[in-house]
C-alpha cells in the first residue's frame, strides 16, 4: 500500500443550466491487486462527508465505490448497466439507483486516473447527472501543467 496524493473533480447537474461541483486534493492510499486498482481516502468537510472513508476498486470497466462511516453506501458502476443502492446517513436512508454511461481508466502500479459519467435516480426519476474524475499520484510526483 502506497501513500498517494488524490485529486478529485466531481460535477453534478440537477437539470438546470449550471453545473455544481467540487474539486479538491487529499492524501490517501493506493495499491494494485492483480488487475484491480484499490484507492482509499478519508472524506473531509469539503465534501460534506467528514467522518466517512471512501474506497474504490477499479477493474477494467467496473468500479465499486464503498463508503463507510457517517455515510454508508456501496455503488457498482458498469457502462450501460443500472445498479440500485442504499445511501445511509445519520438523517435516514434513501434507496437510489445509478445508470452508468461511461467508465474510462488508466492505472498501473504507480497510480493513474479514472473518469465516471453516470446518472443518479430515485424512484425512476433523474436526480443528478454526474461526472467524476480522480487522479492518483505518488507523494512527491510532479503534476503535468
Amino acid at each position: 500500500m502506497k501513500d498517494v496524493i488524490i485529486s478529485i473533480k466531481s460535477m453534478q447537474n440537477y437539470g438546470f443550466e449550471d453545473e455544481d461541483g467540487i474539486e479538491f486534493t487529499t492524501d490517501g492510499y493506493y495499491f494494485m491487486d492483480g488487475d484491480t486498482a484499490c484507492i482509499s481516502y478519508a472524506e473531509t468537510a469539503v465534501t460534506g462527508m467528514e467522518g466517512t472513508r471512501t474506497s474504490l476498486m477499479v477493474n477494467g470497466d467496473q468500479v465499486v465505490l464503498d463508503r463507510d462511516g457517517l455515510i454508508q453506501s456501496r455503488m457498482v458502476f458498469r457502462p450501460g448497466e443500472k445498479d440500485a443502492f442504499q445511501y445511509s446517513t445519520p438523517y435516514g436512508t434513501a434507496n437510489l439507483g445509478i445508470d452508468t454511461r461511461e467508465v474510462s481508466q488508466r492505472f498501473d502500479e504507480n497510480g493513474g486516473e479514472m473518469e465516471l459519467i453516470y446518472v443518479v435516480n430515485m424512484e425512476h426519476a433523474v436526480v443528478t447527472r454526474n461526472k467524476f474524475h480522480i487522479t492518483v499520484r505518488q507523494m512527491g510526483e510532479k503534476t503535468n501543467g
